[in-house]
């Protein structure tokens, strides 16, 4: 969904500060009562005409990039680590909390892939024994970190 032009906001919020009640005027330009009701009240509160930013603005939801060396030492450490093995590193050590998802886009963000290998066992059995430490199952696909290709 899109925002209306700013023209229909303009000529909106002119009939309602003309006297129009917000349902009336909206019903004059096409409007929904809801948007109605939240323009007239936006610009009596604050006086704005603008339609608010969308999505995330630049800089928004950065929540790991403090934390960008920390992240990057833990997977190049051990590069059989799972998401949920570096959310509870994060959270023990920095005290931050954050969802698998998060991690999961720092990392592609940052060019770094997850290659599950629990597949690869029934490929090569023998080279699998030499991928994954002692005592990990590898029914539960693990995950191995690596660069992305170009």
């Amino acid at each position: 969904m899109r925002s209306l032009s700013q023209e229909v906001r303009e000529r909106f919020l002119d009939a309602v500060a003309a006297g129009a009640p917000a349902r009336a005027a909206g019903r004059r330009f096409a409007l929904s009562p809801t948007t109605a009701i939240r323009w007239a009240k936006a610009w009596r509160a604050d006086g704005t005409q603008a339609a608010r930013p969308r999505g995330r603005q630049p800089g928004q939801g950065a929540k790991l990039a403090g934390h960008k060396a920390f992240l990057l030492g833990l997977i190049a450490a051990q590069r059989d680590i799972t998401l949920h093995e570096v959310a509870a590193r994060l959270a023990g050590e920095h005290g931050v909390t954050v969802a698998l998802s998060t991690i999961w886009r720092f990392c592609a963000q940052q060019g770094i892939t997850f290659k599950k290998v629990a597949h690869r066992a029934l490929l090569d059995p023998h080279r699998m024994k030499a991928e994954l430490p002692s005592g990990r199952c590898r029914q539960r696909g693990w995950f191995v970190f690596g660069a992305a290709s170009p």
